[in-house]
Formats: structure tokens, C-alpha cells, sequence
């Protein structure tokens, strides 16, 4: 008798025809005598329409307020799912992040998970029920609601296997798996048998939708299997776990785009000692995330000043323009300018690290097509760069029939 975390996304739980047919699938693992905790995110389009409501209120809500409002969309999912099992007549029981022993620090909109105190869990476990937990959101120590931010749905399911100590964990999406690119951009994407944990979390850091970074260096961390499969059908998902020596063999596993990215560049920044330090602490302490980052060689006559480059999330741009604003007397810079329309297209695979040339091959690949790179940043198993946002699905395409046919 196994004990399963099953996590189902919002496209799996879109409507009350998908909430059954999750039940429905759910109870087929019951019948075999499993033990079964299901994680949910909000039905498909609800958190986009709880925004929509609290920015219609006012134009920069309340953090604390806003996870109040977010966590009520997983609350309605978890309680329609547990209704469709017992309909189904199986025990179940739904539980918000709070109830089911998830406690975060103090983040609001972007918490992180500090503990799991699974003893509700584990004692309605043993009382037959089926336990309902709701995705992307736990409880500070002094009680507050938080949600985890992108992916916390993920998240939630993979640290509750981790807690639990679940023999299985399963990550149900509307994809098949993981692909060597979206297949929506790119037709002849590749479903992947396996991927290792370095290589789903570059792809996952860098745009790719199937999960969010944070999840994926969790199940590393904790040495969580699990399987991305859709809940849509019964075909084979993609499972992913630590690397084994033929992932090698393969040099390029998938190509991913980020549209979701902003340039910030600081034009004239003072080029001396400390200045970048302060300029990123206090982006920091905004809880803004920088990926890449480029300057320039100091340039003109007299006090030597320096272009500064840095790559954030996108929704992040509001934040980062108000501190950067804030920098503007203390630091000195000449002017910031904002650009959203780039894409940060990747490369990705453990094999680059006994294979050459890899970089050279992109680079060529992107030059035939015409399109000029802003930006490079790479490590031992990825490549990234940025480029025009117009060009970038048709770069996509490109890279990966050099690399992947």
C-alpha cells in the first residue's frame, strides 16, 4: 500500500467536469489500496481574476491582503474536490495550507516554506479518508495567510512528499511531460522518458512552463522523485531525479523561452568601488530577483562612469523602477531605461560538460536567421541569451532544429 502525493493544476481542475474526472482518477489509485493526499491549484483563470478584482480596488494592494484574497482560489478547489469524491463515495477531506501544518516565513506574495507539520495529515490518512490540500499558500508563525508565489502549487505537493516521506509523488499538468521545447512553439518538440534534477531546474529557471525553479531544487534538496504527467490521459509522464551517467550522452536535452523578462539599464552609473554592491542590495530588499547581468567598459573623459545591465521579472518592473528611483541622488546615475520586449532564449543539457562547441553552433544558428544577441550569460550546463522578443519563437524554432532536429 503506497502513499501518493498527487498534485493537479488549474487546467486540471478548470471546471466541475475536470474536478470528476480528477476524483475519478484519484479513486482509481484508492481502489488499489493506496493512500492518497491530492494537492490543487485554483481553477484555470481564477487567481488571474482575483488580481484583476483587488487592482480594480486600488493600484498597489496590500501584500497581506492580496494573499488573503489569492488563498480563497485554492479554498474553492479543494472543497469541490472532495465533494466529487465523496459523491463518488470515498472518504475525503479538504484542508487549507494552514490546516495541513505548512508554515512559511513572513513574505507576503512570495513566501517560502520553513516547516511541514504533516500530524493532521497523517491522522486523517489513517482514518481512510483521502486528504484534499490546497497548493500555494501556508501560515506564518504569528498566523497570517501566505501564498508561495509561481509554481507554489508545485512546490506545496513536492515538500508535502518530502514530510510525508511519500513513496510516490506526481506532478499532473495538461502536457504529456517534459519537452525538449513547448511544443505549441515548436511542432516537432520531443517528449523526454527522464530528465535530471540540474537539467528540469535550468529549464524550469528559464522560462520553461511545465514547473517552477523553486519546486525542482526542493525535490533535489530532499531527493524527491517525481513524474510530470497529464491528467488528461493515462500515457507515461516524464520522470525526473538525479543525474545518471548516460544523461551525458546527450548533449542538448531542451531549448526554452522566458517572454516573461524586462532590461533595466542604469546609464552612467559611477564606475567605483561599492556602487554595484548598493545598487543590488536595495533591489534585494525589495524582493526582486536579478538573473542576468552585464556592464559595460567605463567610458568618457574624467570620472570614469559605466553602463549597468541586469534582466528581471517582468511583473517585477513596477518594484524595481520605484527603488531604482530611489537610488537616483545617492548613486548618481544619468538615466534608466526599461525594455520589455526582450525573450531569454536557452540551451540546456549536462552533457555540454564533456562536449565543445556548443556555444559556437548557437551563435552561428542565431546569426544565419539575422537576429542579434543583447545579453549572454551561460554555466556548465546552459546557455542563455537575450534577444528581440519578436524574433524569439522563430530563434526557438531555429535552435532547435540545429540541435535537436
Amino acid at each position: 500500500m503506497a502513499l501518493i502525493v498527487q498534485k493537479y493544476g488549474g487546467t486540471s481542475v478548470g471546471n466541475p467536469e475536470r474536478i470528476k474526472n480528477v476524483a475519478a482518477r484519484v479513486a482509481k489509485y484508492r481502489a488499489q489500496g493506496d493512500r492518497i493526499v491530492v494537492v490543487v491549484s485554483a481553477m484555470s483563470g481564477v487567481t488571474d481574476k482575483l488580481i484583476k478584482l483587488a487592482l480594480e480596488i486600488m493600484p498597489l494592494p496590500s501584500e497581506r491582503e492580496l494573499d488573503m484574497l489569492l488563498a480563497t482560489g485554492e479554498q474553492t478547489t479543494i472543497a469541490l474536490t472532495a465533494m466529487a469524491l465523496q459523491a463518488l463515495g470515498i472518504p475525503a477531506i479538504s484542508l487549507t495550507g494552514s490546516q495541513a501544518g505548512i508554515l512559511t516565513d513572513d513574505v507576503h506574495t512570495k513566501a517560502k516554506i520553513q516547516t511541514i507539520k504533516p500530524k493532521q495529515i497523517h491522522a486523517l490518512l489513517e482514518a481512510g479518508n483521502v486528504v484534499i490540500v490546497a497548493g500555494f499558500q501556508g501560515q506564518t508563525a504569528s498566523g497570517h495567510i501566505t501564498t508561495l508565489g509561481r509554481g507554489g502549487s508545485d512546490l506545496t505537493a513536492i515538500a508535502l512528499a518530502a514530510a510525508l516521506k511519500a513513496d510516490l509523488c506526481q506532478i499532473y499538468t495538461d502536457v504529456d511531460g517534459v519537452y525538449t521545447a513547448d511544443p505549441r512553439i515548436v511542432p516537432t518538440a520531443r517528449k523526454l522518458e527522464e530528465i535530471s534534477y540540474d537539467e528540469m531546474l535550468e529549464l524550469a529557471s528559464l522560462g520553461a512552463k511545465v514547473m517552477q525553479s523553486r519546486s525542482v531544487e526542493f525535490a533535489k534538496n530532499f531527493g524527491v522523485i517525481f513524474e510530470v504527467r497529464s491528467s488528461l490521459n493515462d500515457h507515461p509522464g516524464t520522470i525526473v531525479k538525479e543525474e545518471t551517467k548516460n544523461m551525458e550522452d546527450v548533449v542538448i536535452r531542451g531549448v526554452s523561452l522566458d517572454k516573461n523578462q524586462a532590461k533595466v539599464t542604469l546609464v552612467a552609473v559611477p564606475d567605483e568601488p561599492g556602487v554595484a554592491a548598493r545598487i543590488f542590495k536595495a533591489i534585494a530588499d525589495g524582493a526582486i530577483n536579478v538573473d542576468m547581468i552585464v556592464q559595460n567598459v567605463s567610458h568618457g573623459a574624467g570620472k570614469p562612469a559605466t553602463d549597468l545591465s541586469f534582466t528581471i521579472d517582468k511583473p517585477d518592473l513596477p518594484k524595481a523602477r520605484k527603488v531604482i528611483e530611489g537610488l537616483k541622488s545617492t548613486i548618481g546615475y544619468r538615466d534608466a531605461i526599461a525594455d520589455e520586449k526582450i525573450g531569454k532564449l536557452s540551451i540546456v543539457g549536462v552533457g555540454m560538460r564533456s562536449h565543445s562547441g556548443v556555444a559556437a553552433k548557437m551563435f552561428e544558428t542565431l546569426a544565419r536567421e539575422g537576429i542579434n544577441i543583447d545579453m549572454i550569460s551561460t554555466s556548465e550546463i546552459k546557455i542563455s541569451v537575450v534577444i528581440d522578443l519578436a524574433k524569439s519563437e522563430s530563434a526557438m524554432k531555429a535552435i532547435h532544429a540545429a540541435f535537436l532536429g
